[in-house]
């Protein structure tokens, strides 16, 4: 079944890079990947990527106010891609499978059996 993904960023977190004297680091994002399927059921996944200060790259440093959300969500892409993409789509297609299928509760009352049946005393 193929997916079609839409990716959202939810939050950032940013801080100062003393060593490299950069202000406004991202260093955690927080983040939503939604898969439709061709019916149009979808399921979300919900994560969280962080970005070490170790990882800066003064040469290829944006500034805070220049990032765009292509570009922070092409960080998350490459991470998510690169360690654990089969775990997201797993968890989205286990929330499709179950709009289509849902497992519903049955209230007690609604059992296929008329009367209860007795549970022998414990030995």
């Amino acid at each position: 079944m193929a997916l079609t993904y839409t990716w959202a960023i939810t939050s950032l977190k940013k801080t100062t890079d003393v060593a490299l004297d950069i202000d406004n680091v991202v260093v955690q994002t927080t983040w939503t990947c939604t898969g439709t399927d061709e019916d149009g059921d979808s399921g979300t996944f919900n994560g969280a990527t962080p970005f070490p200060l170790s990882t800066v790259d003064p040469a290829t440093f944006i500034p805070y106010e220049d990032l765009t959300e292509a570009d922070v969500l092409g960080w998350i892409q490459a991470v998510v891609v690169g360690s654990y993409k089969e775990h997201v789509d797993a968890q989205i297609n286990k929330q499709i499978a179950l709009e289509k299928d849902p497992v519903v509760d049955v209230p007690e009352g609604d059992f296929p059996w008329e009367e209860p049946t007795p549970t022998p005393p414990a030995s």
